[in-house]
């Protein structure tokens, strides 16, 4: 409004001018056409430079302040990924060791199929017992400096602990013909710490692993004159088998782990088979013979 009345009185100074002769108290009615062309775009620029796009031009510490704060992000995710990188090495050098450890039980496992007698077998397998639980120390002291991240480096140790529970399962198996249970495991590996324990699924993977070895067992205990193997392994699985069936497995790879088992006892089945028509058992054993026809 200001703008207009400047205009106004400059355009009628103007006009008085150049036409003396009108009375005093004459306006003119349209001044739009004197309004300059360049006023919308004077009023356009100071919108502009009211509106928030703009503000960062009125606040230009604005980035220089944000760029601290973006470095120091990405200077935290650094380090912590040096410390985890850094306590991974050191979870694999003791894994690596496990891993060394169960392959040496591994190999003395194989002479129980060389019809060599189970004591003699179980000699040194037995005495590295106490080698897995030291290691088990070592690796539980380490990942409990990280508390709560038991499952983020699970699976570092993972495979080699399934492949551990499966050599002392058939270990104990071979002693008292009975299953490892899940606590006496955690015990021999001295994992009864509830924040570093034995993992239910390894123990469970552990077991259907230690099946595969059975057949193989029982083929060569025949063959070395043992008639009567075929009928104790035979219940063992059938009541192995059963307990597995009580569980409601996901499809996953203990799913399809368990799913071999089945393989196993038909393998077993089909000695025990073989051996009782050939009439080299005695005869009138129910629970082997209901395990068969099941």
């Amino acid at each position: 409004m200001n703008m207009k009345s400047a205009f106004r009185n400059v355009y009628c100074t103007l006009f008085r001018s150049l036409n003396p002769n009108l009375p005093s108290n004459f306006l003119p009615r349209r001044l739009t056409f004197l309004i300059p062309p360049s006023a919308p775009s004077i009023r356009a620029q100071t919108f502009r430079s009211l509106s928030p796009t703009h503000s960062s031009e009125s606040m230009p510490g604005g980035e220089a302040h944000a760029a601290p704060l973006l470095e120091k992000q990405f200077e935290d995710f650094r380090a912590q990924l040096e410390e985890s990188g850094t306590l991974r090495e050191r979870i694999r050098t003791v894994v690596m060791e496990i891993e060394s450890t169960t392959r040496l039980i591994h190999s003395s496992l194989l002479l129980v199929h060389q019809s060599r007698s189970t004591p003699e077998v179980l000699e040194k397998p037995l005495a590295q017992i106490g080698v897995l639980k030291e290691l088990y120390n070592r690796l539980a002291k380490i990942v409990l400096e990280s508390p709560g991240q038991y499952y983020r480096y699970h699976g570092d140790w993972k495979t080699e602990t399934q492949t551990v529970v499966s050599l002392l399962a058939f270990m104990h198996w071979l002693e008292t013909g009975a299953l490892l249970l899940h606590t006496e495991a955690k015990e021999k590996l001295g994992l009864n710490d509830s924040e570093f324990g034995l993992d239910v699924e390894d123990y469970l993977v552990g077991i259907c692993f230690m099946s595969k070895e059975l057949p193989r067992y029982v083929v060569n205990q025949v063959t070395a004159g043992d008639y009567d193997c075929p009928r104790k392994v035979l219940k063992f699985l059938t009541d192995l088998h059963a307990g597995f069936r009580m569980l409601n497995l996901r499809n996953d790879f203990l799913r399809k782990t368990f799913d071999g088992m089945k393989y196993d006892l038909r393998r077993v089945e089909e000695v025990y088979y073989d051996v009782k028509i050939r009439g080299l058992t005695a005869n009138g054993d129910p629970v082997a013979d209901q395990a068969a026809q099941s």
